[in-house]
């Protein structure tokens, strides 16, 4: 399959924000706990799956162009955005639950899942759970499938976070933050690039219940070698599945060989690589991103998954 990248220049500016008259943000009561979720658009699901210490706000840019042909689901995970924050299971297996029984409520079926980052991880984590209700999988920057990661998550899953995090909210240490910032930029270097939308996430955790449902989250995927759970195991069971894999060139929170190292364990699977960009491909470019996505959709059949196809695959056969 094609690996494409992007020439085109990166978008400049900061990610809009989602206003209300725009995409109305919803909440609904699962299992005792409200979870926010924004909802657009008709037509067949796609279901947007934010990472890490993230918000469905980060898809501001997409969603309204998403939405003119498709039903747009976009979550805040349980523990992030507007959704509760309670002491619970914040693993990726739960996350996946949650998804489904959002869906439930939601009377949706089946959809086309989009997952960035650790959503990449739970978007793959639902496909192996139900796999009779995901029709695609497009991962985004996907965790899971090597061990490297930044070593400033690595350091944040380490004992004492929480006063690094808070630490990082005082006046002296966001100053420091935003020249760092600006001088990883000058220089041009690939944290330079994931630095201000990184940032963003740290002012997401206003308080010490947002930053508690950050660590547990963080804990269940890495620790202090890296990430601690894979997806490369499981990959042959997505054959037949229409998947594609998006990537930034200069990725600085999970590198691009990840991307490579996937899309040869999925075996037709696509991969598309936005020259350039960091962990956020869609903020960079989300024309491009937009574009890919609507024609991955148009051109791939909904998976046809049957039991005994399943079956098959566990026992290794061809």
């Amino acid at each position: 399959m094609s690996v494409t990248p992007s020439h085109r220049p990166l978008r400049a500016g900061r990610l809009r924000s989602v206003a209300d008259g725009d995409v109305e943000l919803r909440h609904h009561v699962v299992h005792g706990y409200r979870r926010a979720y924004r909802i657009a658009g008709s037509g067949p699901a796609v279901l947007l799956i934010h990472g890490i210490g993230d918000s469905s706000a980060t898809w501001a840019d997409l969603i309204p162009g998403l939405a003119r042909n498709f039903t747009v689901i976009a979550p805040d995970l349980l523990g992030h955005g507007d959704s509760d924050k309670p002491r619970a299971d914040y693993s990726v297996a739960a996350y996946a639950n949650g998804m489904r029984d959002l869906l439930g409520v939601l009377g949706v079926e089946r959809a086309t899942l989009v997952g960035h980052s650790l959503g990449g991880g739970v978007a793959m984590q639902f496909a192996y759970q139900f796999p009779e209700r995901t029709e695609r999988l497009v991962l985004v920057s996907t965790g899971g499938v090597g061990r490297e990661v930044n070593p400033v998550l690595r350091a944040a899953s380490l004992p004492g976070a929480d006063l690094m995090l808070s630490s990082l909210r005082l006046p002296t240490a966001r100053l420091q933050s935003r020249l760092f910032v600006q001088l990883m930029r000058l220089f041009d270097t690939d944290l330079g690039r994931d630095a201000p939308d990184l940032l963003n996430l740290v002012d997401a955790l206003p308080d010490a219940t947002a930053r508690s449902a950050f660590i547990r989250t963080l804990r269940a995927v890495v620790d202090w070698r890296g990430q601690v759970v894979t997806m490369l195991d499981r990959c042959y069971l997505v054959r037949g599945m229409p998947t594609m894999l998006l990537w930034g060139s200069r990725d600085s929170v999970l590198p691009v060989g990840h991307a490579h190292t996937a899309h040869l364990a999925m075996p037709g699977s696509r991969l598309e690589v936005f020259e350039g960009a960091g962990h956020f491909p869609f903020h960079s470019d989300p024309h491009r991103f937009l574009a890919l996505l609507e024609d991955f959709i148009a051109t791939t059949r909904p998976s046809d998954w049957s039991a005994e196809q399943w079956r098959r695959l566990l026992r290794g056969a061809t």
